[in-house]
């Protein structure tokens, strides 16, 4: 095999931030405000869904759905996470999210619990391919100076979706305009009309030069790097020169083999902490969120179509935790910070499942108490992506992403709600105050294991962090 080098990866990363980031941002990240409006969607107008003259679900029913819409978002993460390292970024997150659209559109038309967990399953199917397709993407074309801070953010932007939605439901289902009856629908299908144009402005972001060098089409690798720098340099002007050059030898897609090898063997320290990351940060939020309407309905007596107030300060904590700690995960550093934000959003969890117990808290106290919590948890959970999509070679790197989510969204966050349903239905303060704890417990031993063994990534180039399977030298 021939040895062959590239200047690309250091071009990319010497770029000044420009409109041309921006663009590419706002095209791809917008996939977390969309898993965020659906996941609120659902919270939101779950003791809606529990009326009769809409679809009559149980609390187990609706815990189920977002059981189902998780372990759609697992198999959908595997297969396109799969694809996306061999076909190329583009197709995938292109194809991932008009799967997500014609799900949540069917969504808008459910007539039972059967058709209803299917649309929601078939929507997690798209959403799971976003994340693969989407993380690796971003991480190839951002510089590595803001590479922490900027994924941060767009992870953090998940709940930019989340108030949109709360706003949504509160407006639908209010009597006035469409109620409970109808406005569940129209939210779902409000939803799918934003993911038709966000599709629209998703077809110019380019390939990932980064991935079609290692697929040995190094002419259109070379052609995007070179409109991309011509876009910048007439916002910013001459940019420098390139000295730093990367040899590899082209190879044909890893085989699975090589891939557990590589996860299990060379990076199995690395595997170790993105898995425990992965999953504590999966039943943190998936506990919290699937269910917290039920929690303000059932124990604070918050009428069901005021839920949605009460995401608003919940989300506000969310989206500022990323966008205020991230610039410090790229200054101080990805291990100390992953380790502080995952061990301190746990305490703080403990704190709020105590005082909860107790009884100490009304429904403003209980959304006030999580926006403390989730300001901290925020940025770890968007770490935990940041840390997977940043430590393994670029062949496999949408690959890692897609198993580090499956296996920890899948056994943090399929079981999350599921559980925090039968706790409720219990109606006992103190049982929902243990699955609390049990988060709590999670994420606190997933920081100190960061803190110990995760890798100082933070303004370094991905090919340095962990070279390419068929670097050279």
């Amino acid at each position: 095999m021939t040895a062959s080098s590239t200047d690309i990866p250091a071009r990319l990363d010497r770029l000044p931030w420009s409109r041309w980031h921006w663009r590419v941002v706002i095209a791809l990240g917008v996939a977390w405000v969309l898993d965020g409006l659906e996941v609120t969607l659902v919270g939101s107008v779950g003791s809606v869904l529990e009326r009769p003259d809409t679809l009559g679900l149980t609390a187990a029913q609706i815990g189920g759905a977002g059981s189902l819409y998780i372990g759609g978002a697992v198999i959908g993460a595997l297969l396109f996470g799969r694809l996306a390292d061999r076909l190329g970024r583009k197709k995938l997150f292109l194809a991932t999210l008009a799967i997500y659209t014609l799900a949540t559109l069917a969504t808008a038309f459910s007539t039972d619990f059967a058709f209803f967990a299917l649309c929601r399953f078939l929507t997690g199917l798209g959403i799971g391919g976003e994340y693969a397709a989407i993380n690796s993407a971003i991480d190839e074309l951002i510089p590595a100076r803001v590479r922490g801070r900027v994924n941060l953010a767009i992870n953090g932007s998940f709940w930019i979706g989340a108030a949109l939605g709360a706003g949504v439901s509160l407006v639908l289902l209010d009597v006035r305009v469409l109620g409970p009856v109808w406005g569940w629908r129209a939210g779902f299908a409000l939803g799918a009309l934003l993911a038709i144009a966000i599709l629209l402005v998703r077809r110019d972001v380019p390939e990932s030069p980064r991935w079609l060098i290692s697929h040995g089409r190094a002419d259109e690798a070379n052609a995007i790097i070179a409109r991309i720098e011509a876009e910048v340099s007439a916002q910013h002007g001459p940019l420098p020169a390139v000295t730093t050059r990367l040899s590899f030898v082209q190879q044909a897609a890893p085989t699975i083999r090589q891939m557990a090898d590589v996860l299990f063997h060379q990076y199995r320290r690395r595997s170790v902490v993105a898995l425990s990351l992965m999953i504590s940060q999966a039943f943190f939020y998936n506990a919290i969120f699937f269910t917290y309407a039920l929690v303000l309905t059932r124990f604070h007596g918050v009428p069901e179509g005021r839920v949605a107030l009460y995401i608003f300060p919940f989300a506000l904590g969310n989206v500022l935790g990323p966008l205020l700690l991230g610039p410090l995960f790229d200054r101080v550093g990805r291990r100390r910070m992953i380790g502080v934000t995952y061990v301190l959003s746990g305490v703080g969890l403990a704190l709020t499942g105590v005082a909860f117990m107790a009884g100490w808290l009304d429904a403003l106290g209980q959304a006030l108490c999580w926006s403390a919590v989730f300001f901290l948890a925020s940025a770890a959970a968007s770490s935990a992506y940041l840390t997977v999509s940043e430590v393994f070679p670029l062949e496999m790197r949408a690959l890692a992403i897609s198993v580090f989510y499956a296996v920890g969204t899948g056994a943090g966050g399929f079981a999350a709600p599921w559980l925090f349903g039968m706790l409720i239905e219990t109606g006992s303060r103190g049982a929902v105050a243990v699955g609390y704890a049990i988060g709590a417990v999670l994420v606190i031993a997933a920081g100190l294991v960061a803190w110990r063994y995760a890798v100082d990534a933070e303004r370094r180039a991905l090919e340095d962090i962990a070279p390419p399977m068929g670097s050279v030298g």
